[in-house]
């Protein structure tokens, strides 16, 4: 399973969403840290950085809405 993690109101993570959504993609778990400090510490001491949303593949971190979008295009249909 892959695990979207978000933080809304972000308009990147949305955009994200709406994909997923539109396309009827279930093998998607999302997960909103509702923008909590303490998660998004969290983020960064696993991952390096506090940006989102972040897709994890296999525990493996993949950043940008375009980049998250066109993985998901091609392999999560």
């Amino acid at each position: 399973m892959l695990k979207l993690i978000t933080a809304i109101p972000c308009p990147f993570c949305t955009y994200v969403i709406d994909f997923i959504n539109e396309n009827n993609i279930t093998s998607v778990e999302i997960y909103d840290t509702c923008w909590n400090k303490d998660e998004h510490l969290e983020l960064k001491e696993k991952y390096g950085k506090t940006q989102v949303p972040l897709l994890l593949i296999d525990g493996k971190p993949l950043y940008e809405s375009a980049d998250i979008i066109d993985y998901l295009d091609k392999n999560a249909r």
